[in-house]
């Protein structure tokens, strides 16, 4: 395998090669006829996919061998590997001999084989019926389309991903107002913002919105999240409660509210 250095409107030379292929098959069909001497007129390009050999004289040919010359010139040339053959009388333009190839072996139609068909004057076109590979004409063309669809699968998995993981997180979460809870990681996340809860901050607040827009009471508060542990501070429940008054004041539909001599409130509007 090699790299070409060759600028691309040189590699770009299928035409060329094209009748190249059919000058040589022009000639191993003359020598198949015993015939050393006659000329291979000059290949015509009829369109864009169509060419035509014809000869100075003559022939008669196998169209078995006319179709092992033709799959051997066309790989020497590297042509692709669908095409259709048609030999055409020089007189009337009637189609004395034809057959297709395609790439799946069981769907070319070669028929006649072994049944010579008789000298006369002969005109052979072939139309490929298969245009080169991406790859082969334009390779650069070819790897930027590759790349275009790997980080296109690569984006669709991201993304899927990305989905699955937040659907995950936020599984676990409890929304109040613009913000989402996540107790078990102690943090509030408000859009791409995480706000780190201490653990008292986080136990207070699940008590909180465990019992939204009603008054939990200053004992139960404090029972559940000091007298456990076996600590408890006078001040402590209003230090942490003015803590997560400043972490939630961003949303104007959330406010703790104290219930003088009673306890507090989560309101949500």
């Amino acid at each position: 395998m090699f790299w070409s250095c060759e600028p691309s409107s040189k590699r770009d030379d299928f035409p060329e090669r094209a009748k190249i292929a059919l000058r040589d098959l022009g000639n191993k069909l003359l020598l198949a006829h015993k015939d050393s001497t006659s000329r291979v007129m000059p290949v015509l390009r009829l369109s864009p996919t169509k060419y035509e050999l014809s000869f100075q004289s003559h022939l008669a040919f196998d169209p078995g061998v006319l179709a092992a010359e033709v799959r051997s010139s066309f790989k020497n040339s590297n042509l692709p590997k669908q095409y259709r053959v048609e030999v055409m009388q020089c007189s009337d333009g009637e189609v004395a001999y034809s057959y297709e190839v395609k790439r799946l072996i069981e769907k070319s139609i070669i028929a006649c084989r072994g049944r010579v068909v008789p000298e006369n004057c002969y005109k052979i076109q072939v139309d490929f019926l298969q245009q080169e590979s991406l790859a082969s004409t334009n390779p650069l063309l070819f790897y930027g389309l590759v790349l275009m669809v790997l980080i296109f699968l690569i984006f669709i998995f991201a993304s899927r991903y990305y989905a699955y993981r937040r659907s995950d997180l936020t599984g676990n979460a409890t929304s109040i107002g613009s913000f989402r809870f996540y107790p078990e990681e102690n943090k509030l996340v408000k859009e791409a913002e995480e706000i780190s809860l201490s653990k008292k901050e986080c136990e207070l607040l699940a008590i909180l919105i465990a019992h939204p827009n009603q008054i939990v009471k200053r004992e139960v508060l404090t029972k559940k999240v000091w007298e456990d542990n076996g600590v408890i501070v006078g001040r402590s429940l209003d230090t942490y409660i003015s803590k997560l008054r400043k972490k939630l004041k961003d949303d104007d539909s959330i406010k703790i509210t104290n219930v003088h001599g009673v306890g507090y409130k989560l309101e949500l509007t």
